[in-house]
């Protein structure tokens, strides 16, 4: 486009945006004036408040809630853990301050991009913080770890040993973490794609501050002495190493059957959601959407716009113009004269009544409003049907006001187009919104015999459904976006085929369990559990490269693999032990939102990273047993 139309553009848009503000703003200023008057007659009986208004108001608060909450709740949380972990209030707070740099500069660039915070992204400054604080983990474990191999060392040097021997893997892990969260701009689905973005700027700030930022303060201190504690973590590791020692072959065919029973979990995934379903039983969109869909008629909006044969148009302008002439014996052409209404016509009335009675036969549709409704009433005043004059002539002449309210929702001025208004019943158990779209459609060209080109239909519902059954194709797509990505990492940086495969299968083994999970749960595919698949990979493929670099140096020096299983576990396995109870507990706060999808991420996730640390602590070296591969 030529500079000036994208200026118009800018600026169009620019305008549309102030306007959605300002109606942002007089939306909430009504509810809360509505709420008030409700409050106030609260004596008078039970009263309820829905629409979809109200439910994008309240969603709203939701997503504030879960900001305050989760922020609150994950600082706790991680003073908690840091505590436990470490025993020493400067490792409790190091982290913590990486980690209120690391969010402070994400929520300051997303509010200097005026990048506004959906559902969706709600949590994203919940997975930030607990993958800045791995990160952090990381760092500090090994720097311990080094404390006590070389208990005379200066503290700079421990600080610039510990950040060269973990900078690459570190670098790798985030990268990986990245490209999982990158995979998610695939999706259709525009919030979910800013989703991926904002976790992607927000990591790289992660990466660039714990490597910049932590080093340097841990550097100005003195020597610091390690406080004498009982290493319970230790011990929790090296008796898993044991276990994998012992019965290798059986672990890997125990989580073949696994994996088997997991593929079998995801065929029974589904897509199909109420939305009704997204809010807990008590809360008022819960209760505003079931008392209108069972007593007033149906919460979910639904048109259909049926327009004109254009060909039948065409011949009724033609044979319209052959038979008028003007008074000099010039013919008046088509174009000028108005078009003859389509719809308004016993005939094609017939037509739209059969359809009218045709969508009120679902079970799952409740009210349906349309020129059939309005013209009902006016056969019942006039106590006769009207006949084509009669319904031409009553479309002129009814009044402003009654037109407004029974003629213009659902027939256009010059009656060629028709709308069908119809509400959903969205607490419908039996409610397939995918099976009742195509039947409505199929109904229409197939039965009543109109063209692909006169059928359209849109609404809430439409986009909705839409929405969903996107979810499966974009969960293929980021899967396989970023399980490529991760194995050409892997190839990189092990440079060695085998290697990499070995370190694939125990995330593919995180993933596959936690979407059979899913399957076998009954928990469908929804706008925030179609990221878990994506995320499980990234996140869980850390410690499988933390553990494959400190398996390359132990093996290095060993030789022996039982030995270099057994050094792992008792090294690095401890920061892998930590991350993951870190991030499973940390992401279990979400479990304390509004929001139902919220709840199932927070709880799937953990779950996923228990399996990812399962894979990468028991099957990743059950296989190097096995298969022995060259590490270096």
């Amino acid at each position: 486009l030529p500079e000036q139309a994208l200026a118009e553009i800018e600026k169009l848009n620019h305008e549309i945006e102030n306007k959605n503000q300002a109606y942002s703003k007089q939306r909430d200023k009504d509810i809360r004036r509505i709420r008030q008057i409700i409050d106030k007659q609260r004596n008078q009986g039970t009263l309820y408040l829905g629409g979809i208004p109200m439910i994008t108001v309240d969603m709203i608060q939701f997503i504030r809630h879960d900001l305050v909450v989760f922020g609150s709740g994950v600082f706790i949380f991680l003073i908690l853990i840091l505590w436990l972990f470490f025993h020493r209030i400067y490792w409790v707070l190091l982290p913590l301050l990486i980690c209120f740099v690391t969010g402070l500069l994400a929520i300051g660039l997303l509010g200097y991009a005026d990048w506004a915070v959906t559902v969706i992204s709600s949590n994203f400054l919940s997975i930030l913080l607990i993958i800045t604080l791995s990160l952090a983990i990381h760092l500090v474990s090994q720097y311990r770890d080094l404390q006590i191999e070389y208990p005379g060392a200066d503290n700079q040097d421990l600080v610039r040993l510990t950040i060269s021997s973990m900078a690459l893997p570190c670098l790798y892990t985030v990268l990986t973490t990245v490209v999982a969260f990158a995979s998610l701009v695939v999706c259709n689905i525009r919030p979910v794609i800013n989703f991926g973005w904002i976790m992607v700027i927000g990591l790289s700030m992660a990466f660039v501050v714990c490597f910049t930022l932590m080093p340097a303060l841990m550097a100005i201190r003195k020597n610091m002495d390690i406080s004498p504690y009982v290493d319970v973590t230790r011990k929790i590791t090296l008796s898993i190493a044991r276990l994998v020692l012992f019965m290798p072959g059986s672990i890997v065919i125990i989580s073949t059957l696994l994996i088997v029973l997991s593929v079998i979990g995801i065929t029974k995934l589904e897509v199909e959601n109420r939305f009704i379903n997204n809010f807990k039983s008590d809360t008022e969109i819960y209760l505003g959407m079931k008392l209108i869909d069972d007593e007033l008629g149906g919460t979910m909006p639904l048109d259909i716009i049926l327009d004109p044969d254009q060909d039948y148009l065409e011949s009724r302008k033609e044979q319209a113009a052959e038979t008028l002439e003007t008074e000099e014996g010039l013919f008046i052409e088509a174009d000028s004269l108005q078009e003859p209404g389509y719809w308004l016509n016993s005939t094609m009335m017939d037509k739209a009544t059969r359809i009218h009675e045709h969508l009120e036969s679902y079970p799952a549709v409740g009210k349906v409003n349309s020129i059939i409704t309005s013209m009902s009433i006016f056969e019942k005043l006039n106590t006769a049907p009207f006949d084509a004059f009669e319904m031409g002539l009553l479309r002129k002449r009814v009044p402003e006001s009654v037109a407004r309210d029974l003629f213009k929702p659902y027939l256009s001025d010059d009656s060629n187009q028709l709308r069908f208004s119809l509400r959903i019943i969205e607490s419908d158990p039996e409610l397939n919104r995918k099976e009742l779209l195509e039947d409505i459609h199929d109904f229409l060209i197939n039965d009543m015999h109109l063209g692909e080109e006169q059928v359209h239909l849109t609404g809430m519902m439409v986009l909705y459904n839409n929405m969903l059954q996107s979810l499966y194709r974009s969960q293929i797509l980021s899967i396989g976006a970023v399980s490529a990505a991760i194995m050409c990492m892997f190839l990189i940086l092990f440079r060695n085929l085998q290697v990499a495969l070995i370190a694939v299968i125990p995330n593919m083994f995180s993933t596959v369990m936690i979407m059979g999970v899913m399957g076998w749960a009954g928990i469908p595919l929804d706008m925030m559990t179609i990221t878990i698949a994506s995320i499980t990979l990234g996140i869980s493929v850390d410690n499988t490269i933390h553990y494959l670099h400190r398996m390359q140096k132990e093996y290095t020096g060993e030789t022996d693999f039982r030995k270099a299983v057994t050094h792992c576990h008792g090294g690095i396995g401890k920061a892998m032990y930590y991350t993951s109870v870190a991030i499973i507990f940390g992401f279990a706060i979400l479990s304390l939102s509004n929001f139902i999808p919220t709840i199932y991420f927070g709880l799937l996730i953990g779950c996923a990273i228990f399996f990812a640390l399962v894979g990468d602590l028991i099957l990743l070296p059950a296989i190097i047993l096995l298969t022995k591969p060259r590490l270096v």
